[in-house]
Formats: structure tokens, C-alpha cells, sequence
């Protein structure tokens, strides 16, 4: 298994195991890590928001049409960070990712 670091909305950080397959929001919201994932992972609650941190988002592929009409609606986006985490497969290449949850609204 790779690793990921989540910075939670708090500030506190941890180090999650992600099994290549999963979504971010099933690995984050199975270790309960404040990603609420309300639609279950069908892009339509915006509910598993994260700032994917640094170069990390190079590495993911672009946002689709649907995923940036959501995130555009909330108070909390971030052109050059802000992701749905239903949206990313977690792969190997993945590999040490570094997100930070965003504030629920």
C-alpha cells in the first residue's frame, strides 16, 4: 500500500495507507478524516472537497466540466488546488500525495 498526507481542517496532519483502485473519498472517509462524501462519490454534493497540495496536482488528471461547475459554487475554491476526491482514483503513482481537507460549508 502507498501513502498519503491529509492535513485535516484543524491543521493537524496524518499519514493514511491507500490501496491503488480506491477513490481519495473512500480512503479519507473510511479513516473518518472530515469528508462527509453525502452523494456516495457521484460528483454531486461537492461534500469530499480538498486542496490537493503542490506540484501533486500536475500528477492527477484534469478536472472534468461537471466536477469544476461544482467546486466553482463554493466559498472555499481554489482554481489551482481544489479537487473532488470521489473524482481521483488513488494509483501507486500517487505515492506520498499531500491534500488538505477543505472547510465544509
Amino acid at each position: 500500500m502507498s501513502k498519503i498526507i491529509v492535513t485535516t481542517q484543524k491543521g493537524k496532519t496524518r499519514e493514511l495507507k491507500g490501496e491503488s483502485g480506491s477513490s481519495l473519498m473512500e480512503i479519507l472517509r473510511d479513516a473518518d478524516m472530515g469528508v462527509a462524501a453525502i452523494c456516495g462519490g457521484v460528483c454531486s454534493c461537492a461534500t469530499c472537497h480538498v486542496y490537493i497540495n503542490g506540484e501533486w496536482g500536475k500528477k492527477l488528471p484534469p478536472r472534468s466540466e461537471e466536477e469544476t461547475d461544482l467546486l466553482k459554487e463554493l466559498e472555499s475554491y481554489d482554481p489551482s488546488a481544489s479537487r473532488l476526491s470521489c473524482q481521483i482514483e488513488f494509483t501507486e503513482e500517487l505515492d506520498g500525495l499531500a491534500l488538505t481537507v477543505a472547510p465544509e460549508e
